[in-house]
């Protein structure tokens, strides 16, 4: 393999494995795998390409020039992605020390971003006709069969030999504390940390245009509505537990609004497509029992078949108006 396809296979597979990885924290239903397998496969690419990539290091070190740094730096990051990945999805090692394994995943994955820029700046490999010649489309071609046969062989394997990563969910998610609330991790999306929250002055507002009504947590309790979901967090963990309370249409006029704002009192917030609102509850109980102030005391939003970064806690506001519910970065900020 030259160096030149070398380098033109491993950007877009470096591009590839990263969108597609955010991709499949996006969702919570099953179509998630497609994006998996991709993203699966484009990291095996970048592995079945690493001799090469490590020769063309080699000389440029040899070389001395500043440049392999960036390489060097590189190649560690995409290295430490993909292990860990390979180490989580198939041997079920889901931490290091303080880190998780998806921290650390996902952390190499982000700082390799840069370092890839950096080094497409500095080495800039343009396409050309030679590229797509019959020789070199048979290279790519079995590179990418190699890829694809050891993914198979992988997910395979691992469920042949009942290894660890045969019990995770189709997002690449494990079991924790499904049934049993109290065993179920407590986590925040980013900097979110647990508030203090008096439940005497809480007061939940939902408003429509000029309508707007305020609710006390007694006014929620009455309600008796329920649904069993499975929380799928990013972290790398699910759990399914039977959450109670009252469904979001039930204490706002949908009218005709285009999404609903659902706001912390942190300040975090998402906003849903108007048409979710019969299936989005404001739970006010976690398996028969008032939630935990971990757990979004006195009410968190339950939005089955969303990650759990749409579940947002600690509820002090809804708002129907009349933005589209994409109006929003696809992943919170903080």
């Amino acid at each position: 393999m030259s160096r030149r396809l070398t380098n033109l296979l491993l950007l877009p597979f470096l591009v590839s494995a990263f969108v597609t990885g955010w991709m499949a924290f996006a969702t919570g239903t099953g179509w998630v795998r497609l994006p998996l397998i991709i993203h699966a496969i484009s990291g095996l690419v970048i592995v079945v390409l690493i001799p090469w990539k490590s020769v063309i290091v080699r000389r440029g070190l040899a070389r001395n020039r500043g440049q392999a740094s960036t390489s060097s730096m590189l190649m560690l990051m995409v290295g430490i992605a993909i292990l860990s990945g390979l180490l989580f999805s198939v041997a079920g090692i889901r931490s290091y020390g303080p880190l998780t394994a998806m921290q650390v995943h996902v952390g190499a994955g982000v700082l390799s971003l840069p370092l890839a820029v950096a080094h497409v700046w500095q080495r800039p490999v343009r396409p050309t006709r030679v590229d797509v010649e019959r020789r070199n489309l048979l290279r790519i071609g079995g590179v990418l069969g190699v890829s694809g046969i050891s993914y198979l062989a992988l997910t395979g394997g691992t469920r042949l030999f009942r290894l660890p990563g045969h019990e995770r969910r189709a997002t690449g998610s494990y079991a924790r504390g499904s049934g049993n609330p109290s065993a179920m991790p407590v986590t925040s999306w980013l900097d979110d940390s647990t508030p203090r929250i008096d439940p005497s002055e809480w007061r939940l507002v939902a408003s429509h245009a000029d309508d707007v009504t305020t609710y006390q947590l007694e006014d929620l309790a009455v309600f008796t509505d329920e649904v069993t979901a499975i929380l799928d967090c990013t972290g790398g963990w699910f759990s399914e537990q039977t959450w109670g309370g009252v469904w979001l249409n039930r204490l706002v006029d949908i009218g005709n609004g285009s999404s609903v704002l659902v706001t912390s009192a942190t300040g975090y917030r998402r906003r849903f497509p108007i048409g979710d609102s019969d299936r989005l509850l404001l739970a006010t109980t976690l398996g028969g029992e008032p939630l935990s102030p971990g757990h979004g005391f006195p009410v968190r939003l339950v939005a089955p078949g969303r990650r759990g970064f749409w579940w947002v806690k600690w509820v002090q506001s809804i708002e129907i108006d009349d933005r589209p519910w994409w109006w929003q970065s696809p992943f919170p900020l903080t």
